[in-house]
């Protein structure tokens, strides 16, 4: 499990990016949300946990939750 920051959320697209710890950037999205967290109500700031999973365009952030629900 990694920990990070949403960085910049797209809403109007349906996804986002998370700066993790190490200071990478990873894509995620909306449908890799957990609850209690809400796509819609994201604003950028949140301090989040999620796992990285690899994708044919990289690796990415799955199961995108609240740092506190970690």
């Amino acid at each position: 499990m990694a920990t990070g920051t949403i960085k910049k959320v797209v809403a109007d697209r349906g996804f986002g990016f998370i700066t993790a710890e190490d200071g990478k950037d990873y894509f995620f999205h909306r449908d890799s949300i957990q609850s209690p967290l809400s796509f819609d109500r994201l604003n950028g700031g949140e301090a989040v946990a999620f796992d990285v999973q690899s994708s044919p365009k990289g690796p990415r952030a799955a199961n995108v939750r609240s740092a506190d629900e970690a």
